[in-house]
Formats: C-alpha cells, sequence, structure tokens
C-alpha cells in the first residue's frame, strides 16, 4: 500500500467511515479557503466605511481585494492558517472528553497528568512502530505526562483483530504488556503471530478469545474510528495533544514540543 512518509494513509484496506475522514480534509481545505477570502473582502468593506456594499460599489471592493491580495499575498495562507487553528480548537473542545477519556486499560504516565497525549494507532502501521519508540522515551523523561491509547484499526481484518485483543489485555491489566509486545516483535499480523503475542504478553488465552467477539470491545472500536472521522485524520498515528492535532510519525522532538506547548497554555490559562 503506497503511504506518504511517516504517514499510514486510507486505501482499499481502510473502512469505508476511515477513507471519508480524508475526503473531509480536502473538502475542509477549500471551505477555509473561501471563508479566508470572504473575511478578508469584508475587513476591506468595512475600511471603507462598516456599511454593506451597494451593486454600484462591488466592483470598486473587488478591485480592492484583488489589489490587497496582490500586494500582500502571505495574508491568505496567514488567514487560513488561523481560521483552521481556531476550527480545530472548537472541534477538540466539543469532543474533549470522548477523546481523552481511555478505555479501562489503556492509557500509561501519570493518572491525574497535567498533559493529555492521545494516539490513534494501527498495530499493522509501520510508522506507528517506529513512534512506539518515541512515545515511551517520553513517558519516562516526563512523569507529569499522561498517554491515552485508541485503537483505531483502519488497515485491514488482522488490524481490528488485533485491535480486539488490545483492548481485551486492557481488561486484564496487560494492555502495555501486549502494545510493546506487537510492536517489538516480527513477522506479519495473523492468526499465528496473534496467539504467539497473546502468550508473551501473559494475556488469559481463552478470555482474549471470547473478546474477539465482544460486543462492547466492538463499540469501543467504532467509537475509536468515529472519533478520527469526526476530527478529520487522515491516517496513523496521528495525535492530540493539547489543542493540536499531529499526523503523521512526527518524530520525538516533535511530540516534545507539542506537549511543550500544551504544557505552557495550559499553566497560562490557569492564571
Amino acid at each position: 500500500m503506497a503511504a506518504d512518509p511517516g504517514h499510514g494513509q486510507p486505501g482499499e484496506g481502510w473502512p469505508r467511515s476511515a477513507r471519508k475522514a480524508a475526503h473531509w480534509g480536502w473538502w475542509a481545505g477549500g471551505l477555509f479557503a473561501g471563508v479566508a477570502l470572504a473575511s478578508l473582502a469584508y475587513v476591506v468593506v468595512g475600511i471603507q466605511g462598516g456599511t454593506a456594499a451597494q451593486p454600484s460599489d462591488r466592483k470598486a471592493i473587488e478591485a480592492i481585494v484583488r489589489e490587497t491580495i496582490l500586494a500582500n499575498p502571505e495574508l491568505i495562507p496567514e488567514a487560513i492558517n488561523r481560521l483552521q487553528q481556531r476550527e480545530v480548537e472548537k472541534l477538540l473542545a466539543s469532543n474533549r472528553d470522548a477523546i481523552e477519556a481511555p478505555f479501562s486499560g489503556a492509557w500509561a504516565g501519570a493518572r491525574d497528568g497535567d498533559v493529555v497525549l492521545v494516539e490513534f494507532f494501527d498495530f499493522n502501521c509501520p510508522f506507528c512502530r517506529q513512534s512506539a519508540k518515541d512515545v515511551d522515551r517520553l513517558l519516562a523523561e516526563d512523569k507529569a505526562l499522561k498517554v491515552v491509547f485508541r485503537d483505531m484499526p483502519v488497515l485491514g481484518p488482522e488490524s481490528e483483530r488485533f485491535a480486539m485483543a488490545s483492548l481485551s489485555a486492557a481488561r486484564q491489566s496487560r494492555y502495555r504488556k501486549f502494545y510493546n509486545t506487537v510492536f517489538s516483535g516480527q513477522g506479519a499480523l495473523n492468526q499465528e503471530r496473534l496467539i504467539r503475542d497473546v502468550r508473551t504478553a501473559r494475556l488469559d488465552e481463552a478470555k482474549v478469545a471470547q473478546d474477539l467477539n465482544d460486543k462492547a470491545l466492538r463499540a469501543e472500536v467504532e467509537k475509536n474510528i468515529g472519533l478520527g472521522r469526526a476530527l478529520g485524520l487522515t491516517g496513523t498515528p496521528s495525535y492530540v495533544v493539547g489543542n493540536q492535532i499531529l499526523s503523521g510519525a512526527v518524530g520525538y522532538e516533535g511530540l516534545k514540543q507539542a506537549v511543550a506547548d500544551a504544557r505552557k497554555a495550559g499553566s497560562v490559562s490557569n492564571r
């Protein structure tokens, strides 16, 4: 499957719901651009007197807007970026509890951490495997950080099976053991690999076999995919931290900076 560097991308192996998220991203980009241009025109009208434009004034206003854009082309990406950030903040605020409240046992770090880093991942994603080491390093160094893991299996049936086993591990209070076992293991995800990883993580095999068809665990997986769709995530890994959404394997430094930004924003808002 073709993929951009550092990001598992939607394709034939993705559920339809996940592929829609990618389409949302393109649609949103066009919407932001249109709104940004409209906003700039509104500002220009305001400068001209703050009243609604009459038909006779439209050509003059359009000329002013065109001249302003041509003279200051940097206004467009700046306006779009600001609008996007505002929309992201609204989106995260309206979904904050659902995003940051972990499935029982599917978290690590400080129980009441001052910053919550949420990771959306797929066990079949090579970039998620790569990024797991970055998350482990952050947890080892930052004792005030809480990481919430959201299994978002979008790369095929085996991804879904491993996600269900992962949530079974969470029920057995061995989530991180299974997570690390899978990402440090070798070989394609299949039935043989699943049995081996379940045994290595010392899970109750009978319980895992039962949980693979558990409706509550299936609902959790669907919830995570739905959250990803609502947030416009287009692949794995993706992260939510503070008021930022990070896409792809951004690396240790990228994650560390995002955590620092969230911590700084939190300390300012609490003053």
